[in-house]
Parts: structure tokens; C-alpha cells; sequence
């Protein structure tokens, strides 16, 4: 169904409109030379189902569609027929000109725009120097941002009416338009954990990082060193400052030449933390033979498996309890560990030990609460619906 076609029908509507204010909706029927009536007549020949609508309604369109086979269409896919048909440039020229702050809310909250057209309108949009919640006004185009781009709202929807909500919004995303868009928030500069997590964020491109190092502020560029794909350009500037070089060693997704630079750095230790070593890089630390490495690459959640066996060979206790809480310690590691009776508090809190150890851990009081927080006990559990109660 298009535009066109719905000019020659004779439209009834029930209910309210969804996406558009009442007013809106109106210009957006005059401007196309639709008739909606709110009356039955014998010439009608569409039923627009509004939202709001009572149970008379309900009933009388159910009524035209059963006796006239009247067709209907809801009120989220008309609407949505409506913006496929604004003249994205025309609105845009019409809302600076008018000044009209009402309106242009009133297109930002409206959810069938593109995201590409509700960019453009939040630049217009005047914040009047107060935050993101200080008025209503500024609560709503708040709320339509966050409520727009958060994934799975609906699990929690009060995210969309706190600040916070924005910096969980930067922590989920992949977008980097959507991260370009809240840094030029006016309201965003109240608030330093805002740019901390867009910082963090892997997904904001090399453009965005530079924008946020270019505000020279410690704490951003801290969090910067910590992003796992902090741009080249970065690098090479964090690697000559003393308070981020490790971060970098650490974090930083790693390829064959920066791993050899920052061995040359002597920046092994913190190498031996980061998460993306190669098998042949991990090895090449282990060849070091320094206890600081061997500490490190135990605790790396990618540690290899022939590594991990390696290491478990040193026999030195320490190393031996960071080995055991390792996700990827292999399950004859940890029975092992069990049989042996030692660390066994270590062996409650790690998801990987075997459901038939926790069952006999969780029998003594001094690793029952370990049992119970351990999340691949819970799930065990919850699969299993066998009525423990975590």
C-alpha cells in the first residue's frame, strides 16, 4: 500500500495516532491530501485502528470488516507510509525557520523516522544550557535517544529516564553514529563518566578517539590506553608515556609488530595479561622464564591449554591457586585439585569445575555460599528445575 492509492480511499479512523502528536498528524493528512473521517459513512472503504481505541471501537470495526469485508490497516503502518513520504529536506528547512521547538520534539520522539533524519534533528534541538533531565522538555528528547538505540529496553525500561542511561547505552552499542551523536550532546559535557565510556567503547572509530583526546583530560586518555582498539596514532603516543605504556601492552588487540615492541619495552609482564596473544606470543613470554610471566599468563582467560599444563608443572603454589580459578582450567585440573583437598574454595567459585564436585562442596558450610553464587551452578540448576534455591 503507497501513498498514491491512499488518496482515492475514503479513510475511517479509530483510536489516536501513535508516533505523530494529534497536530502533526493533522499537517501530515492536510500535506497529502488525505480525508480521515472519525464517523462511519457508506463510502468508506479503509479503517485506519488508531491506538487508544475503546471497546465501541473495537467493535464497529470489527462489525464494518465482518458485514463489508471493509479492509483495515493499523495505525503504526500508516504512520509509517506517512514518513516514508516526508521530504526529509523540506522538514529540516521548515523546523529551522520556524524555530518551532514543539514540532521538532514532537519528530524526535517520533519512532518511524530514520535514524539518519533523527541525527540531524537532535543537532537542532536546544538543551537551553540545563541537563538531560532538567526539564520536561529535555527529559523527553532524552528518553526518545536512549529509548531509540538501547537494545532489549524493554527488559530495563527505566534506563530511558537517567543520565546513566546513556552511559549503559555507550557501553552496549556498536554504533559509531550513535556515539558520534551523544558526545555532541550539549548535556554531555556535565559529565565526565559519559566520555569515560565512550573512551572504553572499541567501536568508536579512529575519528571520535582523536575528538576525545583533543579534550585533554587525564582521565580520558586513561581510558583511551585501555581500549582494546585504540587507533595506530594513539598507540605509538601512549607507548611514550610512562602512566599508559602498560595499558597498551595489556589491552590493546595485539599483531606481531606492536607484541615486538613492547617486548623491546620491556613490557612483558603486562603482555602476558592481554587476552588476544597468539599461542606462538604466549609461548615466546614462557621462554622468559620470569615469575611475574608465569603469574600473568595464568590469570589470561585465553591462555592455551598445552601452556596451562606447562605451568602446572611448576608446582609453586601461588601459581597453582591462580591456575584454578582460570575459566579455562581443564576439568582433570580440577579434579585433580579435589582429590587432593586443597584450594577448595577456589574450586567453588570456578564455572568450569565439574556440577559433581560443587554438589559435594556446596554439603560443607565453608564453601556453600561459593556454590551458591556460582553462576554455572545456578544455571545448572535452573535447567534443571530441581528446586534449589540460589
Amino acid at each position: 500500500m503507497n501513498l498514491q492509492s491512499l488518496q482515492n480511499e475514503t479513510i475511517l479512523m479509530f483510536g489516536k495516532p501513535r508516533a505523530f502528536s494529534y497536530q502533526e498528524f493533522e499537517l501530515q493528512l492536510s500535506h497529502h491530501n488525505l480525508i480521515v473521517l472519525d464517523e462511519a459513512t457508506s463510502d468508506v472503504t479503509l479503517i485506519i485502528e488508531g491506538r487508544m481505541m475503546n471497546p465501541y471501537e473495537q467493535n464497529k470495526s470489527d462489525q464494518l470488516y465482518e458485514e463489508l469485508g471493509i479492509k483495515t490497516i493499523s495505525i503504526d503502518q500508516f504512520e509509517k507510509i506517512l514518513v516514508e513520504n516526508i521530504n526529509e529536506r523540506n522538514l529540516l528547512m521548515s523546523l529551522k525557520l520556524s524555530r518551532d521547538k514543539e514540532r521538532l520534539k514532537s519528530f524526535i520522539m517520533n519512532s518511524c523516522i530514520s535514524d539518519t533524519l533523527f541525527f540531524q534533528l537532535i543537532k537542532m534541538y536546544n538543551w537551553g544550557g540545563e541537563d538531560f533531565f532538567d526539564n520536561d522538555s529535555n527529559r523527553d528528547v532524552s528518553a526518545a535517544f536512549i529509548k531509540r538505540f538501547y537494545e532489549n529496553i524493554e527488559r530495563n525500561h527505566n534506563v530511558e529516564y537517567a543520565t546513566t542511561g546513556f552511559i549503559h547505552l555507550i557501553s552496549k552499542t556498536k554504533r559509531n553514529d550513535v556515539l558520534e551523536a551523544i558526545i555532541d550532546l550539549e548535556p554531555s559535557k556535565l559529565h565526565p563518566k559519559i566520555f569515560h565510556a565512550l573512551a572504553l567503547n572499541h567501536y568508536a572509530d579512529g575519528s571520535l578517539q582523536l575528538q576525545l583526546h583533543k579534550k585533554s583530560q587525564e582521565y580520558i586518555d586513561e581510558a583511551l590506553s585501555l581500549n582494546t582498539k585504540l587507533t595506530l596514532e594513539l598507540v605509538d603516543l601512549f607507548l611514550n608515556k610512562e602512566i599508559y605504556k602498560e595499558n597498551i601492552a595489556h589491552y590493546r588487540i595485539l599483531d606481531s609488530e606492536l607484541f615486538q615492541r613492547c617486548l623491546e619495552m620491556q613490557l612483558d609482564v603486562a603482555l602476558a595479561h592481554n587476552t588476544s596473544l597468539s599461542k606462538e606470543m604466549q609461548y615466546q613470554l614462557f621462554m622468559r622464564d620470569k615469575q611475574e610471566i608465569f603469574m600473568a599468563l595464568a590469570q589470561n582467560s585465553a591462555l592455551d591449554i598445552e601452556l596451562f599444563w606447562l605451568l602446572e608443572t611448576k608446582e609453586d603454589e601461588s601459581l597453582q591457586q591462580v591456575l584454578l580459578q582460570n575459566p579455562v582450567a581443564p576439568q582433570e585440573f580440577l579434579q585433580k585439585i579435589y582429590e587432593k583437598g586443597i584450594y577448595l574454595d577456589s574450586l567453588a567459585k570456578n564455572e568450569n569445575t565439574p556440577v559433581e564436585i560443587l554438589y559435594q562442596l556446596q554439603l560443607d558450610s565453608r564453601y556453600e555460599r561459593y556454590v551458591k553464587t556460582n553462576a554455572a551452578f545456578g544455571k545448572h540448576i535452573q535447567s534443571h528445575n530441581i528446586g534449589w534455591i540460589i
